[in-house]
């Protein structure tokens, strides 16, 4: 096979990067191999008793929702936190005297028996900060809001006013260093997309690298005072944001010599299946990288729901070694720090389109025979039908044909499909008799076959062809590894195309492999110029989300995958569709942004939360963001059509974007008020059902 190899295929962590007279980050080029799990090279960080990096395992952390002066609640909750299994708790200190408090919480616990990491959250107040390390464990600080305040002011900074405010900031800052450095207690330094101040805005803009540059600022004047017990974190809402900034940070770092530890989350992530998954996607991509050492998962939540969620995350990796570096090791076809669709060349199916620019599909299989698959048949003709707006429907559907009996089955659906005029699904069949598959080529769109079988079934892939029907063509990572696996796929899929056939390639892998083969595979074809359209698979248990999420959400937030389809499950449809809109790569329902509640917010956010998805929920395309207070900044609806914010009690600001548009509206009529603003802007639909199309069974 022709590939383009690296020059170092086994520098996992090797990079290097260019900078400007002021340390600026101006261009980077990175040296990785994507295609082998490693884990990031870190020293350790004593929190408390808890060692974070290194080798030791990734932890799992919350954050109480008491108010911090409220004693024995934040206690009793902190109780319940280590109880489900959190390993460290972090407590909102917005005040001196809330700082203050801490005192008396780990008096509490002691009490209990309880000796738990406390972590102490600041934002906008050096004088809590320095009372917070009389007690804490660890101090958490925001380089956005710690010495600065957001005005949103547009400016040019020349370098020397920007090494001014450098030295400014300094001021303010060294005080904590020198008192957590003294006391020999740890500091997070604490990254938000939302909260990035006016001078990193107006020189780097909203972006990962602002991001980067805003925690290596904090960093630096650390290290200026020999301080190093230091964990980072770039936390975004949308995660496509936060996996390029982490990667990025890890880049920077090794550039500059740093080996610090990193704390993961994707903030705001919201309640529910969403927020699992958008919080699965975001984190488990990085430590599929190997990045990753303390993880926090974000939920709109009672904060012990979100425990089970963080240690089954991070469970997946508990004792994952070193893998082995392919056999050969193409570049790398996407940039793993700006997000850009891949190139592939759009595949027409029937009345659907992959690849291109086109919406990235959902297939869903029909598991099993056909000919029993009573119930799959009805949902297959439920997803063929155009009513029911509300809920989505799948592109496609697979049919696996094993039997003389499955292709009778599938024939006589098909036909109920031709005789359908409004009926709206691809077909496609799948199976090891390629006599099967050949009778039922003129009643399908599209034909899978493995590329094992290929060989014995080359009639069929040119009678696909000469049928201008499309081809999928799928290999199964064996024995012989996945790279040996990917390799014989892309030979396939050359060999199909020089045929006359228009191929789309597919893989099985285990959980284990699948992110890494599918960038291997992008990669190969790539190398081989080879455009076809690549459709992600996962198969899921019941109940299953987070390992589905990671197997397809991070490919799709590299830029890798048109179509995706999940197996084992009876309906993996509504699975899919929430995967693609977490990871912003499909948006078939309103999308929200809500944040996690702590002892700073102005109302009860999982209420609320709910209270307005009941009013809100089918407005497709539309995205809210609900945050209890503006500590993390406006830029986290940076991509919000609309934000509900507390602004002080009994009181909610309303947002469009970024823009407060309203100030102080009392809270019981902010959620009216909201929706007036969803109809003034032009963005509010009446509720209401399709009308019913004509049932399926009158199309017999």
């Amino acid at each position: 096979m022709r590939v383009k190899t690296f020059s170092k295929p086994d520098l996992a962590q090797d990079a290097t990067l260019s900078r400007t007279a002021s340390g600026t980050i101006a261009r980077e080029t990175i040296t990785v191999n994507p295609y082998v799990y490693r884990r990031r090279t870190t020293r350790v960080v004593m929190v408390g008793k808890v060692a974070v990096g290194g080798d030791n395992p990734i932890r799992v952390q919350s954050m109480t929702t008491t108010l911090t002066k409220d004693i024995e609640a934040t206690v009793a909750q902190t109780a319940r936190l280590v109880a489900a299994g959190c390993e460290i708790v972090r407590i909102t200190t917005p005040t001196p005297a809330d700082a203050r408090s801490l005192g008396p919480i780990k008096e509490g616990l002691a009490a209990r028996g309880i000796d738990v990491p406390i972590v102490a959250d600041i934002h906008f107040n050096p004088l809590a900060a320095l009372a917070a390390a009389d007690f804490a464990d660890k101090v958490r600080v925001n380089p956005g809001n710690y010495a600065d305040s957001r005005k949103f002011a547009i400016r040019e900074y020349t370098d020397q006013e920007y090494g001014a405010e450098l030295t400014r900031i300094e001021e303010k800052f060294v005080p904590l260093v020198l008192k957590c450095k003294e006391r020999g207690i740890a500091m997070r330094i604490g990254t938000n997309h939302g909260s990035l101040s006016d001078r990193i805005m107006n020189r780097f803009g909203d972006t990962p690298e602002g991001m980067v540059e805003s925690a290596l600022e904090f960093v630096r004047i650390c290290e200026e005072h020999d301080y190093r017990d230091i964990i980072l974190s770039m936390k975004a809402s949308n995660p496509k944001v936060m996996i390029a900034a982490y990667r990025l940070l890890a880049a920077s770092m090794a550039a500059e010599g740093m080996d610090y530890p990193f704390h993961l989350g994707v903030t705001e992530a919201g309640n529910a299946e969403d927020g699992r998954i958008k919080s699965a996607i975001g984190i488990g991509s990085l430590l599929e990288d190997g990045i990753g050492d303390t993880i926090r998962v974000s939920l709109t939540e009672e904060p012990e729901a979100e425990i089970p969620v963080a240690l089954s995350l991070a469970g997946r990796y508990s004792g994952r070694t070193a893998g082995r570096s392919p056999a050969s090791s193409p570049a790398p076809s996407w940039d793993p720090h700006h997000y850009e669709r891949r190139v592939a060349r759009e595949l027409a199916i029937a009345g659907v389109s992959v690849g291109g620019s086109q919406t990235i599909g959902v297939i869903a299989p029909v598991d099993g025979p056909l000919v029993q698959q009573k119930t799959g048949v009805a949902r297959a003709l439920r997803w063929a039908s155009p009513a029911g707006r509300r809920q989505p429907k799948p592109d496609a559907a697979l049919f696996c044909l094993e039997t003389e009996g499955d292709l009778q089955a599938f024939k006589a659906l098909a036909n109920r499909l031709t005789k359908w005029p409004q009926a709206q699904l691809t077909t496609i069949v799948a199976g090891a008799d390629p006599v099967l598959l050949l009778d039922a080529l003129p009643h399908a769109d599209v034909v899978l076959c493995s590329i094992r079988q290929v060989e014995g079934m080359s009639a069929l892939v040119v009678a696909v062809g000469d049928a201008g029907k499309a081809l999928i063509l799928e290999a199964e990572v064996g024995d012989g590894g996945w790279d040996s696996t990917v390799e014989a796929l892309v030979e396939a899929a050359r060999e199909a195309s020089e045929a006359g056939s228009t191929p789309a390639v597919t893989l099985r892998a285990s959980p284990e492999d699948s992110v890494h083969a599918y960038r291997l595979l992008a990669a190969s074809l790539a190398a081989e110029d080879l455009e076809v359209p690549i459709i992600l698979q996962a198969f899921a248990q019941e109940g299953e989300l987070l390992e589905p999420a990671i197997m397809l959400g991070s490919p799709l937030c590299d830029g890798i995958g048109d179509a995706v389809m999940i197996t084992g499950l009876e309906d993996s449809s509504p699975l899919a569709f929430n995967i693609l809109q977490a990871a912003g790569a499909r948006i078939f329902k309103t999308d929200y942004v809500a944040c996690p509640s702590c002892g700073r917010t102005l109302f009860d956010l999982e209420e609320t939360t709910d209270r307005i998805k009941r009013r809100t929920s089918h407005l497709v395309g539309v995205k809210l963001a609900i945050m209890g207070c503006i500590v993390n900044g406006p830029g986290e609806m940076a991509d919000a059509d609309f934000g509900y914010v507390g602004g002080a009690p009994g009181q909610v600001n309303l947002y469009v974007g970024k823009e407060c548009v309203e100030k102080g509206v009392p809270a019981e009529e902010a959620d009216d008020r909201l929706i007036e603003l969803i109809k003034e802007r032009g963005k509010w639909v009446e509720d209401e059902e399709e009308a019913q199309s004509p049932s399926v069974l009158e199309h017999r």
